[in-house]
């Protein structure tokens, strides 16, 4: 299937690693021209080096949680080129119980999760809107619609991007713009993984057993009773990109897993 994104530019916040550099790498498959982001120029560095025999591939190191971070961020893609698709995947989280997180930490997450998002929606929506075409997928989780009470300000920052997504998406009313929020559930990334092997070692038990009791326990209405591959998240983001996706506006697009028991 031919996805038509050859030679588009692609923005991909936070992918050095995890379900963003895999997004950058289905991007580049496709033929597409595709910016890496990360906080550091080393890491950025190594990852441009890493998928630069998959095609053209730039790195900007920002740390998009900084307005001037970001304004820098926007005016370096102007540079390269005007954008066609914003994926906006930076954010983090952190188990921790509701009654220890602090004020800087909630004001920490709204400023790396949501505003992030917001300020580069600010700087290419427009542009895109002006020209008639564009892509634009805010990634969000299943935690936004089923908020984990062990991530309580992760999982309101993800409700506000699936809110933000749909929002911007009323502004691209009659036009070729899309915005969509992309919700991700339970994704073996490398953060992950050092977590469970971690948690997997105080229970002494092999890490295989361990996580298939994970979501026994704790994902029961999982369908799929496994960890999403990046790859799988990837797939999704660069189809909604897309020109087959043009009619995907406005949506919350669910990978995960069934987790939410819901029609």
């Amino acid at each position: 299937m031919d996805l038509k994104l050859k030679n588009k530019l692609v923005l991909v916040t936070g992918s050095t690693a995890g379900i963003g550099k895999a997004t950058a790498e289905a991007f580049l498959a496709e033929g597409a021209e595709v910016i890496v982001n990360g906080r550091t120029e080393e890491k950025v560095q190594s990852v441009v080096d890493e998928l630069s025999r998959h095609g053209n591939v730039h790195g900007i190191a920002a740390d998009l949680s900084d307005p001037e971070e970001s304004r820098a961020l926007v005016e370096k893609t102007a540079e390269i080129g005007e954008l066609d698709v914003l994926v906006n995947n930076m954010g983090f989280f952190e188990v921790k119980d509701f009654t220890d997180v602090t004020d800087e930490e909630w004001l920490k997450y709204f400023e790396v999760n949501v505003l992030s998002a917001v300020r580069l929606c600010r700087a290419f929506l427009p542009a895109m809107l002006k020209r008639n075409k564009g892509r634009v997928l805010n990634l969000a989780s299943e935690a936004g619609i089923k908020p984990l009470p062990q991530m309580i300000p992760y999982s309101m920052t993800k409700t506000a991007l699936i809110s933000l997504s749909r929002g911007l998406a009323e502004m691209t009313k009659g036009t070729n713009v899309t915005v969509n929020s992309v919700l991700p559930g339970p994704t073996w990334t490398e953060g992950v993984a050092n977590y469970m092997e971690g948690a997997a070692a105080q229970e002494k038990t092999d890490l295989d057993t361990f996580v298939k009791d994970y979501f026994k326990v704790n994902e029961p209405t999982s369908l799929i009773q496994r960890y999403a591959k990046p790859e799988e998240v990837a797939s999704t983001i660069v189809y909604l990109a897309s020109e087959k996706a043009a009619a995907i506006n406005g949506s919350a697009q669910r990978v995960e897993g069934g987790i939410i028991r819901s029609i």
